[in-house]
């Protein structure tokens, strides 16, 4: 798998490539992984809802055929696309979304933080009162009704979220893992479809660390994890 760490690139023409190279795809096209920082932007999943848009003010807004609803991109975010055939690997997309959530997992456990995943809520999530703990976080309780209930975030900060796309079994998009960002545009909406989601990066958690060590240790653990 080639890495190419492309640093600030602007969303939108690296969202036009990623298209433009799977729709090249032909077999024994080499699989990459780049990593890069985009300026201040919102994107939409196919999903999206205009209402978890609350006030995105002078920040765009760019439609995507992502999975997943609105989330925020910007500097001090590391966001990796792996550009894969999913093919000679030998699983699917939830496999595939587990090894994601997996990578970022191993990520985290590297600068001693905990992450932990929330049923339903794809994306990591730390506690926010200790991530260092490794203590699970409690069973969820069941609804009154027998069914899935809501998802509940109590005491938890998102730190990393997933939107994937697969066609003819290649992906792209990814995800992106906050490292030291200005989180207030995280408030003008609803983060991943989800109100009064608290999210934190890195350094909100007390983790000091550059953008370029945490791209070297994301992109070890997701090329160990997506290796065919």
């Amino acid at each position: 798998m080639q890495t190419s760490v492309r640093g600030r690139v602007d969303y939108l023409p690296a969202y036009e490539a990623m298209q433009a190279l799977t729709a090249a795809r032909v077999e024994g096209t080499p699989d990459e992984l780049w990593l890069c920082e985009h300026p201040p932007v919102f994107t939409q999943g196919l999903a999206g809802k205009q209402e978890h848009l609350i006030e995105p003010g002078d920040i765009p807004v760019i439609a995507t055929n992502r999975g997943g609803q609105v989330t925020y991109h910007g500097p001090g975010q590391v966001v990796a696309y792996p550009l894969l055939d999913l093919r000679p690997r030998g699983y699917f997309v939830k496999e595939y979304v587990y090894r994601l959530e997996e990578a970022v997992v191993r990520t985290l456990a590297e600068f001693g933080v905990t992450g932990h995943r929330v049923k339903g809520a794809p994306g990591i999530y730390v506690r926010l009162d200790d991530p260092f703990s490794h203590a699970r976080l409690p069973a969820p309780l069941p609804s009154q009704g027998g069914g899935g209930g809501e998802i509940s975030f109590d005491g938890l900060g998102k730190i990393a979220a997933l939107g994937v796309k697969v066609s003819r079994h290649c992906t792209y998009h990814g995800l992106a893992l906050n490292v030291a960002m200005d989180l207030e545009p995280f408030s003008r909406i609803n983060p991943c479809g989800y109100a009064g989601l608290t999210t934190v990066d890195l350094s909100t958690i007390g983790v000091s660390t550059s953008w370029n060590e945490a791209a070297d240790v994301l992109g070890s653990k997701l090329r160990a994890l997506l290796a065919i």
